[in-house]
């Protein structure tokens, strides 16, 4: 696709999702362009070692693997833009999408930007993202066989996570401000249970307690009602206080569910709007993989294709 060529398809975020409804588009000879955003690549950036995305035997690192599936789409004609999208129009038939720098109009937009892990804001957290510190257990857990770790959150998805981490570490820590959780009575029952798991209630991170080496080795937690702090002895920490979806450029103008994520037709990509479509995590509060939000990526093109194809674009 060449810098003066009409796109006929927009794709707004650049992770696994972007990246593959790109692939799948450039492969098709739909022209098309990507916006990268403020993150170009997505999460997956910041993620070190990938160890269970297809075809890496040896795994992969996170940057390297958005690199090559970027080359990938580059050679199948994407057109890249290092912008940010701040507002849609899909009022008309032809769809609007503006950022800090342009307008830009297209029949088809592929909606792609995934969601962004809620962290705790802690002074040195940064520090320890990829050195102990993660939001994703499925990703992660297997990093930490035969080690003690902990987990932040309570509700369904820090329960979820922190029995789910049992089937590799040798003790889990489940670390909760309050006195009981939220999650659902049967998730509560499973993890007070479970011989690996100790619940560490009324607590808060103050900080993270690092090694000569950068890595975490520590938690320091404060009691919520004494104050009282104590240091607890861990080689990694699960953030599981949830995900917000990056869909605050579209001011509410698509179907969401009650925590933002966006609600696509029954068993496809497309939104409620003709030529609209939704992949990725942005779409996903289930499984939040690459594979998966590639998977879906795949299925926004070749339905966009149909729907340019079936509309004579």
């Amino acid at each position: 696709m060449t810098e003066n060529t009409t796109p006929k398809a927009i794709i707004i975020g650049s992770g696994p999702a972007g990246y593959t409804a790109a692939i799948y588009l450039g492969r098709a000879n739909i022209p098309h362009i990507l916006f990268e955003g403020d993150q170009p690549g997505g999460q997956l950036t910041i993620t070190t070692e990938v160890e269970n995305f297809p075809a890496f035997p040896e795994g992969v690192e996170g940057p390297e693997l958005m690199m090559k599936m970027k080359a990938q789409a580059e050679r199948f004609g994407t057109q890249f833009h290092s912008e940010t999208v701040i507002s849609v129009d899909f009022s008309g038939d032809v769809h609007k999408v503006n950022t800090s720098k342009a307008a830009y109009e297209a029949p088809v937009v592929i909606i792609a930007t995934g969601s962004t892990a809620r962290w705790l804001g802690l002074d040195n957290e940064a520090n320890f993202m990829g050195k102990g510190l993660s939001a994703c257990a499925t990703c992660d857990g297997f990093f930490f066989r035969e080690q003690e770790i902990a987990v932040v959150g309570g509700g369904d998805t820090a329960l979820e996570e922190a029995t789910y981490l049992t089937n590799f570490a040798s003790k889990v820590t489940l670390i909760h401000r309050r006195d009981e959780f939220r999650g659902s009575k049967i998730m509560q029952q499973r993890a007070i249970d479970h011989p690996k798991i100790d619940i560490a209630w009324n607590s808060v991170i103050d900080s993270y307690v690092g090694d000569d080496l950068g890595n975490l080795k520590g938690l320091m937690l404060k009691d919520t009602q004494s104050g009282e702090l104590r240091e607890l002895p861990v080689t990694g920490c699960f953030i599981a206080i949830g995900h917000t979806p990056n869909t605050q450029f579209l001011d509410g103008v698509l179907k969401s569910d009650e925590n933002g994520y966006l609600i696509t037709q029954p068993n496809v990509t497309a939104m409620e709007i003709a030529g609209v479509y939704a992949c990725g995590d942005v779409q996903d509060h289930v499984y939040r993989q690459a594979i998966t939000s590639a998977g879906t990526g795949c299925m926004a093109a070749i339905e966009a294709e149909r729907y340019i194809g079936e509309k004579g674009l």
